[in-house]
């Protein structure tokens, strides 16, 4: 049991890091992308689409942050004070968008203050959240093996300034293909217009970070370029070429609901990968998810509640998203 809980809680926590990414980062992309709207009203517009289900988008980041306590606490400190300015300048950013989101529908004077808060805490938290993962995989400072808990600027590197500029790009293109689906007219051909240079940034981006991820990371470069790891992982780097393909041509064919499922796949592919990457490791480069487990009888209890709670919160956001599907009318939402 001792063996098994760990990898199960493993998967727990990617699993809810991995719905954040996929359910936040399309309304972070949404902020990224208002000031490219001609007027308010679109911008109105833009906001509306994610209006009434972006509220519980936080449960799965506090969910995932939450269980790497309990079920991983000597990872969840070492990543917590090597990381503390970039997490804490997520968080504020998180902050700001929430509170812009909700106060520009009412203000008057200082509409344009909130609006400008709304784009800039979206483009800083989707950064942030970037550049953690670029120190992640890089992995943790070492000082005689051991890892060191406080470096104040260890995130910082060329490596992790650009996973963070990647995920902006990566957040951007998510939030224009759930324009695409979610609007029609002049805003929907702002999204198809901007869909384009940001899917073609996006391949270039995970052409330069998988380039680059072998020499910065030994781990990964064993994993993925030994054999026959190389034949028995080939499928991820395929398939994510094959979607590339097929969202270029969704999106020159005018399609509407594949643009959106097919960059969503695009970072499932990636975290993927990424997973494949670091395992068994939970703290790049060298402690495993057996060596940062808390004891059995912590994790037994706390998946008791990790089991009652992701059913839940599954359940509430497929009836949000069933109950507001379709297109988003220009009188809709906030006001």
């Amino acid at each position: 049991m001792s063996e098994i809980l760990p990898v199960i809680w493993y998967f727990i926590i990617g699993f809810a890091v991995m719905m954040y990414v996929l359910l936040d980062g399309f309304v972070l992309g949404i902020g990224i992308l208002t000031p490219f709207a001609d007027h308010d009203d679109q911008r109105d517009l833009m906001m509306n689409t994610a209006a009434p289900i972006w509220d519980g988008n936080e449960t799965w980041l506090v969910m995932g942050g939450a269980g790497l306590l309990a079920a991983f606490p000597k990872a969840y400190a070492i990543v917590l004070s090597a990381l503390y300015l970039p997490i804490l300048c997520m968080l504020i950013a998180l902050i700001f968008r929430g509170v812009a989101f909700e106060f520009r529908f009412k203000a008057q004077r200082s509409r344009w203050v909130w609006g400008i808060a709304f784009a800039a805490g979206s483009l800083i938290a989707a950064f942030m959240q970037g550049l953690i993962l670029g120190a992640l995989v890089e992995g943790m400072p070492l000082t005689g093996g051991k890892y060191v808990h406080a470096q104040a600027f260890a995130w910082f590197s060329p490596f992790s300034m650009l996973t963070g500029i990647a995920v902006v790009f990566g957040y951007a293109l998510l939030g224009a293909t759930w324009l695409i689906l979610k609007t029609e007219g002049r805003v929907q051909r702002i999204a198809f217009d901007l869909t384009r240079p940001l899917m073609l940034a996006v391949i270039a981006f995970m052409l330069l970070v998988s380039a680059w991820l072998p020499f910065v990371n030994s781990h990964l470069m064993a994993r993925w370029f030994t054999w026959p790891n190389f034949w028995y992982l080939s499928p991820v780097p395929m398939l994510t070429v094959i979607n590339a393909a097929a969202l270029w041509l969704a999106v020159i064919r005018n399609r509407e609901i594949a643009p959106f499922v097919l960059s969503l796949c695009f970072f499932l592919l990636g975290f993927i990968g990424l997973v494949i990457g670091i395992w068994p490791n939970i703290v790049p480069p060298s402690l495993t998810i057996w060596q940062a487990a808390s004891a059995p009888s912590s994790q037994l209890f706390v998946m008791v509640g990790a089991f009652i709670m992701i059913p839940a919160v599954l359940s509430y956001t497929a009836y949000s998203y069933s109950v507001f599907r379709g297109k988003i009318a220009a009188d809709a939402g906030y006001h």
